[in-house]
């Protein structure tokens, strides 16, 4: 028998949940608490000790790295590595399922799935068809609306749409234009699987009483981080023999914004719950921040991670006048660290809420030349609105030709391959440089179709400006306003990238004040040679170098030591997605700081620092979640001044008022352009929704800003 090692290292909780196999079982999985080992057990526990065909368990996760993971895990535990293909994502499991079954709509089997990337092409045609303008932003917003609908209509849209001979899929609507071409091609995108699979369980009994039957076991992992959808798939293919087994925790919900229902999983009705609380990861300090911060959430199942390590040593909070003081002592500390034989680089993870947070971090590491990575992103300044907004300045002081063969069709001016070509040979001919001579050429009809006479004017103000002294900064933004680059991404609706703008503006004023009593004056071209350090750093990805990354992509890994920047109030919690999302982005706010808390195994480290900030537009201010830890759990240096802490929370309070007011509008169901009555200024017109939630309404004695609690909705 394989018993007795499947029930070695696992603890009391574990052991009853790795032998709780009958009925609806909800477990409750603190971070760290080994709930990847138990799910791994206890599959292997359903095969080796009760003898349950794995062909019968359908074991699904989130994403296809857990998966790959959960099955490696599960061959080395059961007989013979017998590990069958139902270990896998919930739309792997749909992919399964539709190879078999879509037949029954008329689908083939061999129907072809699409990405994201896919979809664009086919958005693009759809839209070309339809006459509609097919700009980045544009086409994201088309596809936004076809997944909406989808999710308005769930699985009934399948049947009105996408079955051969359906007669809705021939309206000449969005909608069914761009559903007609999937039907016409037999392509499925993500969401199409999961609505495919939930039609054909509700419309064909006997396929789902088969599924039923041959489906004993479902368990599910990161079920918090599943949407509706989701489950009803979870639901559908359990409910023959209800043997479910869910696992997750809603104190690490963090996709919450992108459709996850964690409320699902804190209402769900269990035969029996079981918490995982011992924590095989960190600290009791660093657990002890943990707990205090999550207490503080309302919706949630209450729970208290504990654990047997060593205390080790407090939690440190880094408060510092600036951010060049920030990095430069997180630098410094990981280079004493390493240098003493305390730590290798590999053992620090730098996490941020924002990725344009990585600059400053970026800039220091190089500068003391420390390896690091990225994780799972570009490094600043390989940042394409990066690398186009210098090659801008690049141009106005070097007048190179690589600048320019970057700039000169971004925006588009109808430049292409042929005219550039063209540009080529009489810059050949003339011996100048390719700037210079389409200055000169521009008005020949050669040129005629594009659009240059605004880029030629836009470098030449920003030489003049050069000429006549201005700083690097104020011929930065000259050139961002009058190029087009903002407005292209103000267009695409790119708010990461515009903070990445944002922060080089930064990062410039930064260098100029650094620099402004230096002997040699302070130019672009000096500015440029120096930033050269930063954008041609060597770094090769390997298993030494230090990790940067933003704390969603910290989600379910570990690090010795964990440095968490930026903690600043409107950046973490984020003041745009509390704007967007009201109070339930706070409570997934403070749940993404849990994450990163809970991502350190021996050292954390909170740092925050004063100055101004873009992305708040003001000053900086310590974050509310430093606010909520307990301070007895904190060693404190940087002396922060008491007044920076009751600044936070007022600006906290005022953002909160804001919301509620914005709720209250929500709730009244007033929006832009509804004819709403006053009691005294008489019936008027919503003309502009203020941020606090306020209303400008239009009357006929003139315009009032008014509270949506005053007014009432015509119908």
């Amino acid at each position: 028998m394989y018993t007795q090692p499947l029930f070695n290292d696992l603890n009391e909780r574990q052991l009853e949940a790795v032998k709780t196999t009958e009925g609806r079982l909800r477990i409750v999985a603190g971070a760290g608490s080994g709930k990847t080992r138990v799910i791994a057990h206890r599959y292997a526990y359903l095969v080796n000790v009760l003898g349950i065909d794995p062909a019968g368990i359908l074991c699904m996760t989130f994403t296809n790295k857990a998966a790959q993971e959960m099955k490696s895990r599960i061959a080395t535990l059961v007989h013979r590595g017998n590990v069958n293909d139902y270990v896998c994502t919930i739309h792997g499991f749909c992919v399964r399922f539709l190879r078999q079954e879509i037949f029954r709509l008329g689908w083939p089997a061999n129907f072809q799935i699409i990405d994201e990337q896919d979809a664009k092409v086919l958005a693009k045609h759809v839209m070309q068809e339809l006459g509609l303008d097919r700009t980045k932003a544009t086409v994201r917003k088309f596809l936004a609306a076809i997944g909406l609908a989808k999710g308005q209509q769930r699985q009934h849209y399948v049947g009105r749409y996408m079955l051969p001979g359906s007669k809705d899929v021939e309206g000449s609507d969005e909608f069914s234009r761009y559903l007609k071409v999937q039907l016409k091609h037999f392509v499925l995108d993500y969401d199409d699987l999961v609505y495919f699979t939930l039609y054909i369980f509700d419309h064909f009994e006997t396929v789902r009483r088969h599924w039923q039957q041959e489906i004993n076991y479902v368990q599910v992992d990161e079920v918090q981080d599943c949407d509706r959808d989701e489950w009803d798939v979870i639901n559908a293919v359990s409910g023959g023999y209800n043997n479910l087994c869910i696992v997750g925790d809603p104190d690490q919900a963090i996709y919450e914004w992108r459709g996850a229902r964690p409320s699902l999983f804190v209402n769900f009705k269990s035969d029996r719950d079981i918490f995982l609380t011992e924590n095989y990861r960190s600290t009791p300090n660093i657990l002890d921040v943990a707990n205090s911060i999550i207490a503080h959430n309302r919706d949630r199942l209450p729970k208290e991670l504990f654990t047997r390590c060593p205390a080790g040593a407090l939690v440190l909070y880094h408060h510092f006048k600036g951010e060049t003081q920030e990095s430069e002592w997180i630098v410094r500390q990981i280079k004493k660290n390493v240098a003493g034989g305390e730590a290798q680089n590999s053992d620090f993870a730098i996490l941020y809420r924002a990725s344009y947070l990585s600059r400053s971090i970026e800039q220091e590491l190089i500068k003391q030349k420390v390896k690091y990575v990225v994780w799972g992103g570009i490094r600043f300044f390989e940042r394409r609105e990066i690398k186009d907004a210098l090659a801008y300045l690049s141009l106005v002081a070097r007048n190179d030709d690589l600048s320019f063969m970057r700039v000169v069709n971004l925006p588009s001016r109808k430049f292409g391959p042929a005219s550039m070509q063209h540009l080529a040979r009489l810059a050949l001919d003339e011996d100048r440089p390719l700037y210079d001579t389409l200055a000169a050429h521009r008005g020949e009809a050669t040129f005629g179709h594009c659009k240059l006479d605004g880029f030629v004017r836009a470098i030449e103000q920003a030489r003049q400006a050069m000429a006549s002294g201005k700083s690097i900064g104020d011929i930065f933004e000259l050139l961002m306003r009058t190029t087009g680059l903002k407005d292209l991404l103000r267009k695409d609706e790119d708010e990461d990238r515009l903070e990445n703008l944002d922060e080089l503006a930064a990062s410039i004023a930064y260098y100029e004040d650094e620099h402004r009593n230096d002997e040699l004056p302070v130019t672009i071209e000096r500015y440029l040679q120096d930033i050269a350090l930063y954008t041609n750093a060597d770094y090769r990805k390997d298993g030494t170098a230090v990790r940067l990354m933003t704390i969603h992509q910290a989600k379910g890994l570990e690090f010795p030591c964990v440095i968490v920047v930026g903690m600043t109030e409107g950046i973490f919690p984020s003041h745009r997605a509390l704007r967007e999302r009201k109070r339930a982005a706070e409570e997934e706010e403070r749940r993404l700081m849990y994450v990163a808390v809970t991502r350190a195994q021996r050292v954390l480290v909170l740092t925050e620092s004063e100055g101004y900030d873009n992305a708040v537009q003001g000053e900086k201010y310590p974050s509310r979640f430093i606010g909520e830890i307990d301070e007895r759990l904190l060693t404190v240096k940087g002396n922060p001044d008491p007044q920076l802490f009751a600044a936070s929370r007022a600006l906290a309070a005022r953002l909160a008022d804001d919301l509620e007011m914005a709720t209250r509008a929500d709730e009244a169901g007033i929006h832009l352009g509804d004819v709403v009555a006053h009691p005294v200024f008489g019936q008027g017109v919503v003309v502009e929704q203020r941020p606090g939630g306020s209303l400008v309404v239009k009357f006929a004695v003139g315009n009032r800003m008014l509270m949506p609690a005053v007014l009432t909705k015509c119908e």
